[in-house]
């Protein structure tokens, strides 16, 4: 596949932009829109759901639930599949989002709340999707946008007043709603707590006799009470066909003249001219310019004041790698004179007379066929590889289908036969194929009896699986396991035993640990101790101050914990009051959140609801699933 210490501290220039950002931006709009292009129900299927007189229609769920598809997918790191989708329960979510806006929209009628036009038209106005190139609404933009998303105008602007009329119904419900002072402050002192502890390790240097060893009496009663410990994972018994380029490889021939055209198709990148790295800053005349040449000669102003005078930024002026063939001649002429980095200039340019500051000069560069021919022949080589397999692959599709097995095909073809026993939850792969994820999603879905089918992997291999047959998990005998066996008893009992003496140490006024301790000083509860087990902390806030208690850790060490103090925040200054404001916040808006869902909730049971769940069952079928209920 491919401290003991105090408290742990809580650590090429661009190129200009263009105004294609604004298209990206309206391409966002579009999907936001809706404009999937869900059909193919029939005349007969409008909507999914109803909230008493309010419709969801096929459109708004199917492009609400590939608007959810989409951005779980971009947690997820890859595209969720319905079914995916249906396990996890986001369709139902989804629906619920859409059952809960009808029932505002439905609310916000019942109580006579009007839009008027004018605050539809700020709304969209202030939108900046919606702006031009030069700022400011753009109306063609606007109806550019609403034509790719399939809307006409008026019913995105009813869609604007709905929205409206569900945030002034939501911030009237939620308006008062704050979080009790009493609340928020027991939480922030909860949270803003520190305190002030002496941490004291137990070693194996405290314990009596030192390490110790099991007797075979001791070994055989830790293995039959920890069988658990021991039991070999399910292993997928598979027997497998396969080929990758890069095992063919080495039997391909690369012919010389090939080489020789890939390296010639690719001669800008292995041939490049004296180039050199310039900016440019135009001015209305050459007066202009010539002054400004004259500023920087005299030190009295630089090429980057220059820059910041005109409003511009040095990204704005910068022109990259300039060759002598990417400018006119007299531009050319001027750049490649310069034997140094330095000012070009004034010359003539399309946006008139400018100056050029040239910060490097890259002498011409040639990297010659004898020095690549070699990652050429492997490249080539390589390419050559999969275009053989490719070509192979629709007789051993053939092959497969007439009922050829595994065996068979290997026998005939240039793949390979393998077996592995795979563990689908191990690092520990077993078997080169079992790198691939592709391999991996095949084995971990085989079923016994399964037909072979050709799949094929990410560097343009392919293969076949069988599952052979589903090892169920086993516990060896003790015989080949005595080793592991010993070293598991030997942790847990050592780990007992700190711990037991850590307790005794912390329970005596004579005896000291032979290690030595360590003042912590304002210990916070999010702190973390490097080195010490993730429970120490919780146990120390855990404990009622002045007390000493020992803490479990590992084989090799234990805790003795004497709590010095525990420091109550002044909740009126310094990190204790930025904390109590983010505690009320959060807790205001949890408790308005709560009061709104439960709002909705009455008003949805209030309205009548009803969900089509044919209609849901089609959409998700059509979008690449089946209805889970």
């Amino acid at each position: 596949m491919k401290s003991g210490g105090s408290r742990m501290a809580e650590t090429k220039r661009r190129k200009k932009k263009s105004n294609m950002a604004v298209w990206v931006v309206l391409g966002l709009l579009i999907l936001a829109l809706g404009g999937f292009g869900v059909g193919g129900f029939g005349s007969s299927l409008s909507t999914v759901a109803s909230v008493g007189d309010r419709d969801i229609t096929v459109q708004e769920y199917a492009d609400a639930l590939q608007a959810e598809q989409a951005r779980v997918g971009q947690q997820f790191g890859q595209r969720l599949t319905i079914q995916q989708m249906q396990a996890l329960g986001l369709d139902r979510r989804v629906m619920e989002r859409l059952l809960a806006g009808a029932a505002l929209e439905e609310e916000a009628d019942r109580v006579g709340l009007s839009i008027g036009d004018g605050e539809v038209a700020r709304r969209i106005r202030e939108n900046p999707a919606f702006g031009g190139i030069a700022g400011g609404f753009d109306r063609e933009g606007y109806a550019f946008a609403l034509d790719r998303a399939g809307l006409s105008e008026r019913a995105y602007e009813e869609q604007i007043r709905n929205d409206i009329a569900r945030e002034l119904l939501q911030a009237a419900v939620v308006g008062g709603t704050e979080a009790p002072a009493t609340y928020v402050d027991t939480l922030t002192r909860y949270v803003a707590e520190t305190r002030d502890v002496t941490l004291t390790p137990v070693t194996v240097a405290d314990l009596a006799g030192g390490q110790i060893a099991p007797t075979e009496d001791d070994l055989q009663t830790f293995y039959d009470e920890n069988q658990a410990l021991f039991e070999t994972p399910e292993l997928r018994a598979i027997t497998y066909a396969w080929v990758a380029p890069d095992r063919i490889v080495d039997g391909i021939e690369v012919d010389e003249v090939q080489l020789r055209e890939v390296y010639e198709d690719r001669i800008d990148q292995y041939r490049q001219p004296a180039r050199v790295l310039a900016e440019r800053l135009a001015f209305a005349d050459t007066a202009a310019a010539e002054a400004a040449l004259a500023a920087i000669e005299s030190g009295e102003m630089t090429f980057d004041a220059l820059v910041e005078d005109r409003g511009l930024t040095l990204d704005d002026v910068d022109q990259g790698e300039i060759a002598q063939s990417d400018v006119d001649a007299d531009v050319a002429d001027a750049l490649f004179a310069l034997e140094e980095p330095g000012i070009a200039g004034p010359v003539e340019t399309s946006l008139g007379p400018a100056l050029f500051r040239v910060n490097a000069i890259l002498n011409p560069t040639e990297i010659t066929f004898e020095e690549v021919r070699d990652s050429l022949v492997a490249e080539v080589g390589l390419d050559t590889a999969r275009r053989s397999i490719d070509a192979d692959r629709e007789m051993m599709d053939d092959m497969l289908a007439g009922g050829a097995t595994l065996e068979e095909l290997a026998a005939d073809t240039m793949l390979t036969l393998g077996t592995v026993r795979w563990d689908a939850g191990g690092d520990d792969q077993g078997a080169d194929i079992a790198a691939y994820d592709e391999f991996r999603a095949v084995a971990r879905a085989a079923q016994s009896g399964d037909f072979p089918e050709l799949e094929t992997l990410s560097d343009g291999g392919l293969f076949a699986l069988r599952l052979d047959e589903i090892v169920p998990p086993t516990v060896p005998p003790l015989s080949q396991l005595r080793g592991e066996v010993e070293a598991a008893w030997r942790a847990q009992t050592q780990s007992r035993q700190l711990t037991e003496r850590a307790a005794a140490l912390a329970a005596s006024d004579t005896d000291v640990p032979a290690a030595p301790s360590e003042e912590i000083i304002g210990l916070a509860r999010d702190a973390t101790l490097e080195g010490t087990p993730r429970t120490l902390v919780s146990e120390i806030f855990a404990a009622e101050d002045g007390v000493r208690i020992a803490i479990e850790g590992d084989d090799q060490r234990a805790y003795i914990v004497s709590i010095d103090a525990v420091n109550v925040p002044d909740l009126t200054a310094g990190e204790a009051e930025d904390i109590r404001a983010a505690v009320e916040q959060q807790a205001g808006q949890t408790i308005a959140s709560d009061v709104f869902e439960g709002y909705g909730q009455a008003i949805q049971d209030s309205a009548g609801f009803t969900v089509d769940q044919q209609s849901v069952q089609a959409i998700q079928a059509q979008l690449g699933g089946t209805y889970g209920g």
